[in-house]
């Protein structure tokens, strides 16, 4: 797509272009624009709709995962059809109805340490939605590394948190969580409340489609954590760590590095 808009797409993305700062320039720049999805669960899925229903050019889905009946609660790309079936494929299918103008490429892979530079590289933005803390960190080194904006979100029974790290603009994920937390149980044990899934996913979109049309900067240097029970949000200013192995002022990662869960009696 180039800035001359034909008519379908005129009329699919008028809402876009009646933006102030956004126009037919930036809807060029969403067309132009890769976008890597680490994890197609609760927040892949809302992320995964909005960015394809926007026009981004390309949106690549990494899971290694198949879809389970307890993932149907939140996880909104997904039916009873598609039990048994990968992740990414289901997504995929359920994707091209969408928008016949975006490319949607599927890989049924774990993203992990020694894969993760090849992954995002080539992709203007990242977004994880993944749902463990050792993906989270290896998904953030190799961000840093390849100096791509990183959006990243997570969700525990009412609550949800969005950050965007993207040094040396603003910390990244090492320099806010330092060591990795104990294992997180898996939402069907631990409980989530589906909606704040959809909200926290939706959050993630809305970040990247407004940082690649270049029209805001949400939550630079800032983590965004919302309450579903109290239906209320705030914000904290994040600082970026002088002593960050990633990206502080002398790093010792030059390469995604696994980290370890922490046992919970740690």
């Amino acid at each position: 797509m180039t800035d001359r808009l034909v008519a379908p797409e005129m009329e699919r993305y008028q809402a876009h272009l009646a933006l102030p700062g956004f126009g037919p320039e930036g809807q060029a720049r969403l067309a132009a624009a890769r976008v890597l999805l680490v994890g197609v669960g609760g927040l892949g899925c809302p992320a995964a709709q909005y960015l394809v229903a926007a026009g981004v050019g390309v949106v690549t889905l990494v899971d290694d995962d198949t879809v389970e009946r307890t993932n149907l609660q939140r996880q909104i790309l997904f039916n009873d059809d598609d039990l048994g079936q990968p992740k990414v494929d289901a997504a995929r299918r359920s994707l091209r109805g969408m928008n016949a103008a975006v490319a949607i490429v599927a890989r049924r892979e774990r993203l992990v340490a020694t894969n993760a530079r090849s992954i995002v590289a080539g992709h203007d933005m990242v977004i994880d939605g993944s749902d463990n803390f050792a993906t989270r960190y290896v998904v953030n080194d190799a961000c840093g590394l390849e100096r791509i904006p990183l959006a990243s979100g997570s969700v525990y029974r009412h609550e949800g948190q969005v950050a965007v790290f993207d040094p040396p603009r603003t910390p990244c994920y090492r320099c806010v969580f330092p060591e990795a937390l104990a294992a997180e149980p898996p939402c069907h044990d631990a409980g989530v409340l589906g909606p704040v899934a959809g909200i926290i996913g939706t959050a993630l979109a809305s970040i990247v489609i407004q940082r690649v049309v270049g029209c805001a900067d949400p939550l630079a240097g800032r983590l965004w954590i919302f309450d579903g029970a109290t239906m209320t949000a705030h914000s904290v200013a994040l600082e970026q760590a002088a002593d960050c192995p990633l990206c502080g002022a002398t790093p010792t990662i030059f390469e995604p590095t696994a980290v370890a869960h922490r046992s919970p009696t740690s």
